[in-house]
């Protein structure tokens, strides 16, 4: 079959996954009552928004309106046509399809600039490793891995491979195969003479590493070289479809074992990524040798809400996990860091130590956020000297008095006052000074605590008028019963309701039923073309609401809508009343005041 999917396809593959599974592979949920709550994966946000309801098999987001069904969520997320997510969603089920989306003409898209560069660099990454696992060219740099402590199924869970040591074989390679040299040098993959616009291969005889996006596809490559060649590590440029601030890598190979234990472990580099899955850690996540940013804490919250810190255990490591530890804990995540002792880093580590001493004495044994910092302050003095030692009962107090448990704070101080032999009074008196002093300046944490975080959607709510919320409530309840719909519009008699959408969903709504659909809100999602139609639709199916509409309810709804009807043509006879006056024509005036009494009384 080539083409459009059949509806009963889609149909049957809509039917067949559950909206919290799909959604669940991109955002962290959380069960409150009936519905899941997360964060938005399409705006930042710090307090949870996002809704999905298992039994009406639809999203929506409080905060930026975001919504509609499986097939919209992936479209959404994705990038990808309407066809490629039900291909996408029929993989996760055994029904199948057999449907080439390459020969439909309506689902053919130009092939943009950047698809390109990724098609590319996904040939080369399993040319690499080819080169790599099944050649003599890479017998040399394969034996070297296996020398440092790979093992096969590491080097091919990672997908790292080999590029010969050669000026321009990926040139050819990629030329053959109709890529632009200009775009492909754009993507990082070859270097351009200056002196005759020739061009060059980028990496060159090193072992190569594929960095992969969220979506799996590989964006970018981290070669090394195995000689004593210089630099160690070439790393791609930063491109169009490569912004080391996005990045993180293995996120979406560990995302599912992060789920899975509700932790990620987050390292410095991605070889400690590496030996840290060869030691069964395979939660491990890295930076691209950029420092923590606030895209990459929004990829962490959707995945999980308790991260590990596993820097080097170097002084520049301590100062790289007292940073991000900063910036993780003011969105409220839970942090604690893994201290690698000797001032060796993660790699070394394992190598020197084996896995069972870094699950258990590294991983296992890492530190509260708070136990860390008070290891953190103490480098670089001498406690034994005066004035570092009350340096450093200055620093903790600050540390303590940004505490949001008072339980915390009264336990810290106590250590503090049995270590340097303190009066507990006095270490109290001058946290409570330093926590006003903190709070005037705006210095201290501004945060609520962790055990108060509310799952509820964090947009206030808007105060609609009364005709506004009584159509909502009605298209609800139209939503539930084709019978009531049609009721609904015989009160009605013609008139329509006062919010463009909310007719226009009325419209499609009562096709869908005389079609002979039963009530499926993901089913009459799948309808709407428009997506600000979708958005008003899913955010009225979360509002809650009775089981049934009382006789009573539905006549103040529809009074609601027509009044308001009413309201807008009094103020149109009020206009022209005025304007009659204006121009003395005073019989005209009276007529509309009576016109305007006669409406005024059948409010």
């Amino acid at each position: 079959m080539t083409g459009r999917i059949p509806e009963e396809k889609v149909n049957e593959v809509r039917q067949a996954v559950d909206i919290v599974d799909v959604i669940s592979d991109y955002v962290q949920l959380k069960k409150q009552g009936r519905n899941y709550f997360g964060l938005c994966p399409f705006h930042g946000e710090n307090t949870p928004s996002f809704s999905v309801s298992p039994d009406k098999q639809i999203f929506h987001c409080f905060g930026c309106g975001a919504g509609g069904n499986a097939y919209n969520f992936l479209m959404e997320i994705e990038g990808i046509t309407f066809q490629e997510a039900v291909v996408k969603l029929a993989e996760k089920t055994s029904i199948e399809l057999s449907v080439d989306l390459s020969s439909s003409n309506e689902e053919k898209r130009p092939k943009k600039d950047e698809e390109q560069m990724i098609e590319a660099h996904e040939l080369l990454r399993k040319f690499y490793h080819h080169l790599l696992v099944n050649t003599k060219e890479g017998q040399e740099a394969y034996e070297y891995l296996l020398e440092r402590g790979f093992t096969k199924e590491s080097i091919d869970k990672f997908g790292v491979g080999w590029s010969l040591p050669s000026w321009d074989f990926t040139v050819k390679f990629l030329s053959k195969r109709s890529f632009d040299p200009d775009l492909m040098e754009k993507a990082g993959l070859l270097i351009k003479r200056e002196k005759d616009g020739s061009y060059l291969d980028r990496f060159r005889g090193r072992i190569m590493f594929p960095i992969q996006d969220a979506k799996g596809k590989t964006i970018a490559f981290s070669g090394r070289a195995i000689g004593g060649d210089e630099p160690k590590y070439l790393n791609s440029p930063e491109t169009s479809i490569f912004n080391k601030s996005s990045i993180l890598y293995n996120y979406h190979g560990a995302r599912a074992a992060i789920r899975k234990q509700q932790s990620a472990i987050l390292f410095e580099g991605f070889a400690d990524v590496i030996s840290a899955d060869r030691a069964e850690v395979d939660n491990g996540i890295a930076t691209m040798g950029t420092s923590l940013t606030d895209q990459h804490i929004q990829m962490l919250r959707r995945v999980t809400d308790s991260i590990t810190l596993c820097f080097d255990g170097d002084k520049a490591g301590m100062e790289a996990a007292y940073r991000a530890s900063i910036m993780l804990s003011k969105t409220h995540l839970n942090v604690k860091i893994a201290l690698v002792p000797n001032k060796l880093d993660p790699d070394d580590y394992i190598k020197n130590y084996g896995a069972e001493k870094f699950q258990n004495d590294v991983i296992g044994a890492s530190l509260t956020l708070m136990a860390f910092k008070l290891i953190y302050h103490r480098q670089g003095k001498n406690l034994k000297d005066e004035g570092d030692r009350l340096q450093y009962i200055e620093e903790i107090l600050k540390e303590i008095s940004n505490l949001e448990n008072a339980f915390e704070r009264d336990y810290y101080l106590r250590q503090l006052a049995d270590e340097f032999s303190l009066s507990l009074e006095a270490l109290q008196q001058q946290q409570r000074q330093i926590f006003y002093s903190l709070k005037k300046k705006g210095k201290g944490q501004d945060q609520k605590p962790k055990s108060m975080i509310s799952l509820t959607p964090s947009t206030q709510k808007r105060l609609f008028p009364a005709f506004h919320t009584a159509e909502k409530r009605l298209i609800a309840y139209m939503l539930k019963d084709p019978e009531f719909t049609f009721k609904i519009q015989e009160l009605m008699s013609g008139n329509a309701f006062n919010i463009d959408e909310h007719q226009a969903i009325i419209t499609y709504l009562l096709g869908f039923y005389e079609e002979g659909n039963i009530p499926n809100s993901s089913a009459f999602i799948e309808t709407l073309s428009d997506p600000k139609l979708r958005r008003v639709v899913s955010e009225i199916e979360m509002m809650p609401l009775n089981d049934e509409c009382t006789e009573q309810e539905l006549n103040d709804y529809i009074n609601q809508v027509l009044k308001h009807q009413k309201m807008l043509t009094i103020k149109e006879k009020e206009a022209e009343e005025k304007a009659a006056e204006r121009q003395k024509d005073y019989k005209k005036a009276a007529l509309i005041a009576m016109e305007i009494l006669q409406l005024r009384k059948s409010l």
